[in-house]
């Protein structure tokens, strides 16, 4: 390596981490999105809580902006910006992507990034950092196959998919870091296998922007977009525009997940491809369940409760701000998400009954189990929980875990890589398992993830299915698992011992029982049924009576499932 060569290694760094600063300050990306894109760069614990602080409080729930954005127009007339002094590049093969300050993230919405709600930013999965830099990590997978970050899969269904060598597709995809450069490296795979061309334009860098961009098109009946990125909440809304996708490839979502396939066949119709995944689950201190004489973490939601108390009184003498038990209280999208928990987990359903294919949902959420659920996670505020927990989001639970100062957390699987990065203070010393359940019910996560689906206005139509196929194969899906740490939505790329080295802590969830949100029963009028929901849930835990808030929820919910 060269004197100039080494200087200009050196200086990469400082250059990311000086952009990711400002981006923070200026407000263009929210706290949370602030952690991840720093872990990712190597940051210490220590060193994001300093930029954090020098930042001030700010507002946790920031979506991207486009302050010193630059604009670019993709071909067919899409036009896509770039926050934070965002490069826009074409790819061999005629790829548009677009890197942004050269932060390495992925966007998924375990339970933020909604129309109108807030946005989550971050990776999905444990070890995020792994191979996400530097020269590429090989890894042998099944079949004698070693992939890379440079080295895909190829097309296993290529001779079929050649009679629409030529055509063109634009594929809106990831807006920055992991997502972006996997769909790089995967549609040119995909370019050279089979002739297909693939216009990809990097999506806006919110959830909220992108549902309008969605909107725009589909509303106009544009042809320009051809196939898309869909959030798991996205399905219910969109099912009108979007092409059934049963006929080609019905069998191969059956191996996925039921809950997720449920979730994405609207009136019969499958109108999203699972794509990767994400769901709750439960952090915990190993050394401080052997320090205090508990044989295993907590299966019952009284467990916690129980765990919990024994461990803080025991470790508030040394630190005042310990708390046994933290998780998303404030009033927004992951509130949602929590309590959906809450419900499914103690028998209580989830908030609507969608009914055979969806066709009378029934609303359910005020129900004596919901109240029950309601009543005892209430009890944790102010005794297990710090009060101020009705205003934590993912961020301020991930700085309470991985700072030490919390026995357990319920947060999603991106916080793994967190909790064990470096300087850490909780490195080596936690594990994950299922989130508590009452005796007899299922243990349960919520579904967060994105699908891929393809516009009913497309001119490509059966050129972007086999796209689709492509992307969302067990093949792909498996190197991106691997390679990327994304989370499987096929029961048997989860299982496979090349994903399970990947991603440790999947094995000992793989019974977790993935519930989604009632997105389906409220199509477009989601994003107003999800606020109505956690708002309610908000107050109970401030002081609310569950059994009045869940009354009025009710009749809030079947006034917008009449509306649907």
């Amino acid at each position: 390596m060269t004197d100039q060569q080494r200087e200009r290694q050196e200086q990469q760094p400082a250059s990311q981490s000086e952009q990711l600063y400002r981006a923070l300050k200026d407000g263009r990306i929210s706290r949370r999105a602030f952690m991840v894109r720093a872990a990712a760069l190597g940051f210490s614990a220590t060193a994001i809580n300093a930029f954090l602080i020098a930042c001030g409080a700010g507002n946790p729930t920031a979506t991207t902006g486009t302050s010193g954005a630059t604009t670019t127009t993709a071909a067919g007339g899409m036009t896509t910006t770039a926050a934070g002094g965002a490069r826009t590049t074409t790819a061999a093969g005629g790829a548009t992507t677009t890197a942004a300050g050269g932060a390495t993230t992925r966007t998924t919405t375990g339970g933020a990034a909604v129309p109108g709600g807030a946005t989550a930013t971050r990776p999905a999965g444990a070890a995020a950092t792994a191979t996400r830099g530097g020269s590429p990590t090989a890894t042998r997978v099944a079949g004698g196959a070693t992939y890379t970050r440079d080295n895909p899969p190829a097309v296993a269904a290529a001779a079929q998919a050649r009679q629409y060598s030529g055509q063109r597709v634009t594929y809106v995809g990831g807006q920055v870091g992991s997502d972006a450069d996997f769909d790089q490296i995967l549609t040119r795979k995909f370019q050279q296998d089979t002739g297909i061309q693939i216009n990809l334009v990097p999506g806006p860098p919110s959830a909220t922007e992108r549902y309008a961009q969605y909107q725009r098109f589909f509303q106009g009946q544009s042809a320009d977009l051809d196939a898309m990125m869909l959030d798991v909440i996205w399905p219910g809304a969109f099912a009108e525009f979007l092409v059934d996708l049963n006929p080609k490839l019905g069998s191969l979502a059956q191996q996925c997940y039921p809950s997720i396939v449920e979730n994405n066949t609207i009136d019969g119709k499958l109108v999203g491809m699972p794509w990767f995944g994400d769901f709750g689950i439960l952090y915990y201190r190993t050394d401080l369940l052997q320090k205090y004489n508990i044989s295993a973490p907590p299966r019952t939601w009284q467990e916690l409760q129980q765990q919990a108390q024994q461990i803080q009184a025991g470790e508030q003498g040394a630190n005042p701000n310990f708390a046994g038990f933290v998780f998303q209280g404030n009033a927004y999208e992951g509130l949602t998400c929590n309590a959906l928990e809450w419900f499914a987990s103690n028998g209580a359903g989830t908030f609507i009954n969608a009914g055979q294919q969806n066709a009378n949902p029934q609303v359910t959420i005020n129900n004596p189990q919901g109240v029950a659920a309601l009543n005892l996670i209430k009890g944790f505020v102010g005794t297990i929980s710090p009060r101020g927990v009705t205003t934590f989001q993912e961020d301020q639970t991930a700085q309470a875990f991985t700072g030490g100062n919390a026995a357990f957390a319920r947060n999603w699987p991106y916080m793994y890589a967190i909790a064990g990065g470096a300087e850490s203070a909780v490195r080596g010393k936690f594990d994950v398992t299922a989130l508590p359940a009452a005796q007899g019910q299922k243990n349960v996560g919520t579904l967060g993830g994105w699908q891929l689906g393809v516009s009913r206005f497309s001119r490509a139509q059966d050129a972007a299915i086999e796209f689709v196929r492509y992307m969302c194969s067990p093949e792909v899906v498996t190197w991106r698992a691997v390679v990327g740490s994304y989370v499987p939505l096929y029961p048997s790329v989860s299982d496979s011992p090349e994903v399970q080295r990947s991603q440790p802590y999947l094995q000992k969830l793989a019974s977790v029982e993935r519930v989604t949100r009632p997105s389906r029963s409220l199509g477009e009028q989601y994003n107003e049924g999800s606020t109505r929901i956690y708002q309610a849930v908000n107050q109970v835990l401030t002081g609310g009576d569950p059994a009045q808030l869940l009354q009025q929820a009710d009749s809030q919910l079947q006034r917008l499932v009449r509306r649907r």
